[in-house]
């Protein structure tokens, strides 16, 4: 079985995460470079690190995972879907902007190529896309996490998170408006948005809890099918509280997926495209 080459976008928590299951897995995957952002100087893991997108291409990644932040989907996502080069996409937030969106799928068709989404910490994603086909009315998603977890946010401005001593919401509104005001801590906002009924409808409540010591995350949704509520109460990444460790194992199985359909088919190429941009994981079916 011939490895599968990726390449890294990033150098924080999820990227140390997926680079510590390839070194692993070696017979299935194997990363052949990653692209530094400023002020980055070494790599997480062996391979080595490039200076501008072009280098890394030139290696011919089958995949390029992004887990960089809002700045750098907007700065390389499009050259790399354009490229022909498939895109696993870790900062969903950054699709709250239209434009942003519109550029990414305008070069998935010229580049024959697949921006790929991840569940991350969200709960109940496949169900919520299924509910989704006979409509939905309502979503909600609230996100709890420590106060540690909120610090560097906009909302540090108007609360004390150091000395915080109660359960506090610190945002209400949109998951546009949380995924563009906390583009590291919101990101399964727009996730919810994507899979459900849109950046607009979909409310999202973000909180700061000092009884936590894990972010928990409850999806609800009300509509046709019925009513759902999900929860998960995820242990934060070691390396960033911000981030929840079971999303970077959401990127694991999306590459683990990939390496089963390129064994099935060795030219990675299926028979058939997800339509609908809202699936999140969506990928070209073997």
């Amino acid at each position: 079985m011939t490895a599968l080459k990726l390449g890294l976008i990033g150098n924080g928590a999820i990227a140390r995460q997926i680079a510590g299951y390839c070194a692993n897995h070696k017979q299935r995957f194997e990363i052949v470079g990653a692209l530094a952002l400023s002020g980055e100087l070494e790599s997480v893991g062996d391979h080595p690190l490039m200076r501008n997108l072009r280098d890394l291409t030139d290696l011919a990644p089958s995949l390029i995972i992004e887990c960089a932040g809002h700045a750098a989907v907007m700065q390389h996502g499009a050259q790399i879907l354009d490229g022909g080069i498939d895109l696993i996409l870790v900062s969903i937030g950054s699709l709250c902007d239209e434009n942003l969106l519109a550029d990414l799928r305008r070069a998935e068709l010229i580049g024959n190529s697949r921006l790929i989404f991840v569940a991350g910490a969200l709960p109940g994603v496949d169900t919520l896309s299924i509910a989704a086909l006979s409509g939905l009315q309502d979503v909600v998603l609230r996100s709890s996490k420590p106060p540690k977890a909120w610090r560097g946010t906009v909302a540090e401005a108007n609360y004390d998170f150091e000395n915080m001593q109660s359960r506090t919401v610190i945002f209400e509104g949109t998951a546009r408006e949380a995924a563009r005001l906390f583009p590291k801590n919101a990101n399964i906002a727009a996730t919810a948005a994507l899979a459900g009924i849109g950046f607009e409808r979909t409310r999202v409540i973000l909180i700061a809890d000092p009884h936590l010591s894990r972010n928990v995350h409850r999806l609800e949704a009300r509509g046709a099918f019925g009513e759902m509520w999900m929860e998960v109460k995820a242990n934060p990444s070691p390396d960033n509280p911000k981030t929840s460790l079971i999303a970077g194992l959401s990127v694991v199985k999306i590459l683990e997926q990939e390496a089963a359909i390129r064994q099935k088919r060795p030219d990675g190429i299926g028979s058939a495209v997800a339509e609908d941009a809202s699936i999140v994981g969506r990928r070209i079916v073997p």
